[in-house]
């Protein structure tokens, strides 16, 4: 049983030769450039659509609770992780 298959991809002159150009300078196969081409693409657009879901449960949860962190909070929390301090997540409140 194959562990991959074939699918189609049509693409107009002009890219399909920057495509073969790309190959040649990277030693590589035009099959390899567009195969890590798509790799990187959807690898990137799931993390946005992950991002875009979590931001939207967060508004969510916060129109449903009212609960909230100002930017002033999270600002200063994120200053303290990123000097490495261990300090602990900024309590919600109303």
């Amino acid at each position: 049983m194959p562990t991959t298959t074939t699918t189609s991809l049509k693409l107009d002159p002009e890219l399909k030769a920057r495509v073969q150009r790309l190959a040649t300078a990277c030693r590589r196969t035009p099959h390899w450039i567009l195969r890590e081409a798509v790799l990187q693409f959807v690898e990137r657009e799931e993390k946005r659509v992950g991002f875009l879901q979590d931001a939207q449960a967060a508004w969510n949860e916060f129109t449903a609770t009212g609960w909230h962190a100002t930017a002033e909070e999270a600002d200063s929390w994120l200053a303290k992780l990123e000097a490495d301090e261990q300090v602990e997540v900024p309590e919600c409140h109303l």
